[in-house]
């Protein structure tokens, strides 16, 4: 006698067999190579950092590739939630970096790719983490005494857009000029800021709720990670201008007075951007491990390494328009890249991937005269990136001046002026080596001075914090040299201005210390009360450590040859 299944029963059953399939057979790569990106931190350094950061692109020819991405960084791809919503972990979470490249079905969706990359954290990893939701700081928009905005009639598109201005308008008195690459654009687009780094945006036929939506993704409005509130309860559409200073890297821009964000939506629209805390999913690591288990058997025939490309496939270029001062250096897409009116001396560091002057040397006068337009494409079997990035660059653009100028050169180890950090009487704090290693710029406060850098970093040795100094200012333009003596990691807060002591008479690098043999110079108080200190004067002051100025050997790439003027197209 057949007995007959109730239902409801059935369903249930059919329900967790096809759960338990699911979980039987989680989405993953079909095979994976993980390992540490080269030169990356793993072993405790910090090399390279300043530039590190991860690089994603499209998946091409089945295989999908994250580079030099820390373990936040990859928790954020696999799980979509921003940086700061990623909590908990070992102190190395933002320290170390990896690069990933796995193969992958043709048709694999992002949101497939997303699962692929969690379970290969937990697989090769052993990541474990869980959500939860935690009260965190984000802004609401409010009204204020007595709002100000006029009522549209509709006729204008709806938006707020930056003013912009003709590329050959000159820029104001103490403001500034930016560029920026919209979607679709085939030009960037020029704004010309104001006195104390202001911006302009005009905002037309805006509800409240559209404008608060907007508001954080404001050039340099620094209003977090988290959404704002429309808490102002206001009905229609209305039309306004929000005029105030941008903040970009955690620096000020232009001098003069400036008009923070929260000031400015005060003053000229009458409502209030109100800090408050509320309930937000978070992600909280529970356990990860360092080091990676070992790729399997047959992963280097599975992912045979891609040839990267060391010459453009096709390149144009010519004299720019004597008559046109503005200058651009853009890639775009599909390999592209585009470059309007830019001196010879700045083709030869993209060539080189070099931001330091004094690493390349003997470089002919002419190169800093002579502009040039460039318009060359990348070949389409290179490396797998929407965008090429400047390492990728490089090597096309090198053989493109050797080419196209004539270029020889040779490198070899020089004299050179660089910097050691010193411990003179340290004012900072002894770090929790359980919290995480990081550093990042962060907003400026109200009323800083032109030019000014925050930059905070947490349970940071010294030897790391040496290491992320090069570049912060003109005159560190080789790596810094530990030799503090200190040990252990440590919390600190630097507040300085690239532009205090410019224009003082003061040759470069004076302020920070005499040349090798001759002993620290002495730190003059800044010349401007208004001014900021320089990243010397803030490092005595405020971290109680001295930048002193030495002789060193380093490699510099000497310019044997090159001819004022390209061979023809």
């Amino acid at each position: 006698m057949m007995r007959t299944i109730p239902g409801t029963l059935l369903m249930i059953w059919v329900c967790r067999l096809a759960l338990g399939q699911a979980a039987e057979a989680p989405e993953k790569f079909e095979i994976a190579d993980v390992h540490a990106s080269p030169g990356s931190t793993s072993g405790g350094g910090l090399m390279g950092m300043n530039n590190q950061f991860a690089r994603t692109g499209p998946v091409r020819g089945g295989r999908y590739e994250v580079k030099t991405a820390s373990m936040v960084d990859l928790i954020r791809i696999a799980y979509t939630y921003d940086p700061d919503k990623i909590l908990g972990g070992p102190n190395w979470l933002e320290l170390d970096r990896f690069d990933i490249t796995a193969k992958i079905p043709a048709g694999t969706t992002p949101e497939t790719q997303k699962l692929m990359l969690q379970s290969l954290l937990e697989d090769r990893f052993k990541l474990k983490v869980h959500k939860e939701m935690k009260p965190l700081p984000t802004y609401a928009l409010q009204v204020g005494k007595k709002p100000q905005m006029k009522d549209a009639d509709g006729s204008e598109e709806t938006g707020c857009r930056p003013q912009t201005t003709s590329a050959n308008a000159p820029p104001s008195e103490g403001g500034g000029r930016i560029m920026l690459m919209t979607a679709g654009a085939s030009a960037p687009m020029t704004i010309n800021l104001g006195p104390g780094g202001v911006i302009t945006y005009m905002c037309r036929n805006m509800t409240m709720e559209q404008f608060a939506a907007g508001l954080r993704g404001m050039l340099g409005a620094n209003l977090g990670t988290n959404p704002v509130l429309d808490e102002t309860e206001l009905k229609g559409k209305f039309n306004f201008d929000l005029r105030f200073s941008i903040t970009m890297n955690g620096g000020t821009l232009g001098s003069g007075d400036r008009i923070t964000i929260q000031e400015a939506v005060e003053k000229q629209l009458g409502l209030k951007l109100e800090k408050k805390q509320i309930p937000t999913p978070v992600i909280v690591v529970d356990s990860v491990e360092r080091k990676p288990t070992n790729n399997p058997p047959g992963v280097a025939e599975a992912l045979p390494p891609i040839a990267v490309p060391t010459e453009f496939e096709v390149a144009s270029i010519k004299p720019a328009d004597p008559n046109v001062r503005m200058s651009s250096f853009r890639t775009q897409p599909g390999g592209k890249i585009t470059v309007d009116g830019m001196p010879l001396r700045f083709l030869i560091s993209r060539a080189f991937n070099s931001n330091n002057q004094e690493q390349i040397a003997e470089v002919p006068k002419f190169a800093d005269t002579d502009r040039y337009d460039i318009v060359a494409k990348a070949p389409s079997a290179g490396p797998a990136s929407a965008q090429l990035d400047m390492e990728a660059v490089a090597p096309m653009m090198r053989k493109l001046l050797e080419d196209r100028f004539g270029m020889k050169y040779h490198t070899e180890d020089r004299p050179v002026s660089a910097y050691a950090l010193v411990g003179a009487k340290p004012k900072m704090k002894k770090a929790d080596p359980n919290s995480r290693t990081s550093c990042k710029f962060e907003a400026t406060p109200p009323g800083s001075a032109p030019g000014t850098q925050v930059y905070s970093c947490q349970n940071i040795t010294m030897a790391q914090f040496a290491e992320r100094l090069q570049g912060m200012a003109p005159d560190l333009s080789w790596p810094v040299a530990d030799a503090t003596g200190m040990e252990g990691g440590w919390d600190l807060t630097l507040n300085f201005s690239r532009m205090a002591g410019m224009n003082t008479g003061m040759p470069a690098g004076a302020r920070g210390g005499d040349a090798a043999g001759a002993g620290p110079a002495a730190l003059p108080a800044a010349p401007d009360p208004n001014s900021g200190y320089t990243i010397f004067e803030a490092m005595e002051k405020q971290l109680g450590l001295k930048l002193e100025k030495q002789k060193r050997n380093m490699p510099v790439i000497v310019i044997d040859h090159m001819e004022q003027k390209p061979t023809e197209n």
